[in-house]
This record gives C-alpha cells, sequence and structure tokens, in this order.
C-alpha cells in the first residue's frame, strides 16, 4: 500500500491512498464467498453457485462491499502508519478502481495543540438576584396593563382570590419569586458569558474547519426548522439564513474553540463526564471554572 500526505494548512491534510491489485482481489475474493452462501441464484441451491456465476450475477454489489470495508480498514493503517492524529472523520473521495488497483483520497483535519492558562481564578462579576420593591411595583403595574384593568385599579384580596391565590401578599411573593427566578437565570447566562470570553482571549489554538463547518450546518438546520414551525415560507427562510450567515459562521466558529479548550482543561485537570445527561464534560469543566474564580457581586 501507498499513502503519501499533503499539508493544505496548518490542521488539513489531503492523504492518498495506493492499495496494489492482490490485496483488493483478496478482499473482493473474501465478499464473493460470502455472497455465495446466501445469494439465491436461480438453478441452484444456496452455496452451491459456481464462482463464475456469483460474480457475474453480484459484482456490482461485491464491488460495492469490498470498498466499503477496504477504504475504512486502510484508512486507519495509514493514520497510524503515518502518525496523524485526525479529530474528525475523514471526507473521503476520488474512488478509482481500475484494473483492479484502488486509490482514493482521504481529507483530514488533525487535532490542534491547545494552549490555556490562568483559567484558575478569573475575576467574574455577578449581579444581585434580589428583587427591589420598585422593581416588583413595576413588574404589577404590566400585570395590570395586560389584564386590561385601569391605571387607578388597586390589586386587592379579591383580585389576588380571584387567581387562586389566598391573598395580596401571597399573589406578590408568587411574582417575587419567579422574578427572582428569572433574574437568577439571566445572572448565571451572562456569567457564563463572561467566564467564556476570557477563555477565548486566554487560549492559543487552530480552529479545525471541517468542525466548524459541522457546526455551521447544525445551527442552519436548527434556525430553519425554528422559522418553519413559525410558519415562514422557504424563500423567506434561504433570505433570512443569508443575512445571518456571518453570524451563524462566527457563532460556529466561537463553539467549535469553546468546545476544544474545554477538552483541553478536562485533559488537564482529570475531569470526566457524570452519568447524568447534563453532567458532559463540558457542563463539568465550567462547574470547575465557576468554583475557582474570584467573584465580584454588583448591583
Amino acid at each position: 500500500m501507498k499513502v503519501s500526505v499533503k499539508k493544505i494548512n496548518a490542521l488539513r491534510r489531503e492523504m492518498h491512498f495506493e492499495i496494489p491489485q492482490e490485496r483488493v482481489t483478496k478482499n473482493l475474493d473474501e465478499v464473493f464467498g460470502q455472497i455465495a452462501k446466501h445469494a439465491k441464484i436461480p438453478g441452484f441451491r444456496p452455496g452451491k453457485a459456481p464462482k463464475n456465476v456469483v460474480v457475474r450475477t453480484h459484482e456490482k454489489t461485491a464491488r460495492e462491499e469490498m470498498l466499503k470495508h477496504l477504504i475504512p480498514e486502510v484508512y486507519q493503517e495509514g493514520v497510524k502508519n503515518e502518525k496523524l492524529d485526525p479529530i474528525d472523520f475523514p471526507a473521503i473521495d476520488q474512488v478509482d478502481l481500475t484494473d483492479g488497483v484502488l486509490k482514493f483520497r482521504a481529507t483530514i483535519d488533525l487535532r490542534p495543540e491547545v494552549e490555556v492558562k490562568d483559567y484558575k481564578g478569573l475575576k467574574l462579576t455577578k449581579k444581585a438576584s434580589e428583587i427591589t420593591d420598585e422593581e416588583l411595583d413595576k413588574t404589577l403595574g404590566f400585570f395590570k396593563k395586560s389584564r386590561g384593568l385601569d391605571e387607578k385599579a388597586e390589586l386587592d384580596d379579591a383580585f389576588a382570590k380571584g387567581l387562586g391565590f389566598p391573598g395580596l401578599e401571597d399573589f406578590k411573593k408568587a411574582i417575587k419569586r419567579n422574578m427572582e427566578f428569572d433574574k437568577e437565570r439571566q445572572n448565571r447566562s451572562e456569567s457564563e458569558n463572561q467566564l467564556i470570553d476570557e477563555l477565548l482571549k486566554k487560549a492559543k489554538l487552530d480552529v479545525p474547519q471541517s468542525l466548524v463547518e459541522r457546526q455551521i450546518d447544525g445551527r442552519m438546520q436548527d434556525f430553519y426548522g425554528r422559522l418553519k414551525q413559525h410558519g415562514v415560507k422557504d424563500e423567506d427562510i434561504k433570505k433570512r439564513i443569508e443575512e445571518s450567515k456571518k453570524e451563524i459562521d462566527a457563532a460556529a466558529e466561537k463553539d467549535v474553540k469553546l468546545f476544544l479548550i474545554l477538552q483541553k482543561i478536562a485533559e488537564i485537570e482529570n475531569i470526566i463526564a457524570g452519568e447524568g445527561k447534563n453532567e458532559t464534560i463540558a457542563a463539568r469543566v465550567m462547574e470547575f471554572l465557576f468554583k475557582e474564580a474570584k467573584w465580584e457581586e454588583t448591583k
């Protein structure tokens, strides 16, 4: 087997394979042997048809089956022999089987070196989640307006009871709890964004484009699905996707960078995924970084 490797950029490589006729023929004969055991060929009992008949009737199927098994096999051998560390599945093309010799190309992205330092003790700010009387009154005002009440109308026990609460104070407590929950969730999101921005600033790495392209495809599909659910027409969806392409591309690259950074920190700190569905490596690393951070609370 002949393998040559061509460097395209810092991470991308093109691997060109050439498998000799002897190995191709051996694999093809093995596939024909398996087919012959089970093939239903008119005039012959299963497993009793002559080889030339099996070849004539199942040549295309055997060839496809041989390629399906042989290409991944020699690809793995090539990667191992060349001491390469791909980060994703290869893109296989230029498959050519002429005169019994198999040639193909595999394009891969290598796993990048990720340099990340000073990720412990990051300075993060967190807003208080308490709800002020002013914020509560403002929300109650919006609530009155949404219920079609006159601005001068007072919320009282009767109104609260009509909504299933024992009294007005219980209603206010419930509203306040919901507001605190929403505020805490928003504060958590802002803290995560701060942490992510700090990590991106402190890390150095080349980004594998194959992972970025896959992430872009996923984001495009999600974007299309959400718009489709809201009844947006296909031509309008296409237009909005084109308008948002730069933002989608940038977000996808950021996602991949963050993924690789968190993987690297997990490797350094020996962090592994938990058993719960929300206990991914990324989630565990974020939890670790939050615990190690230096917090400053602001209003």
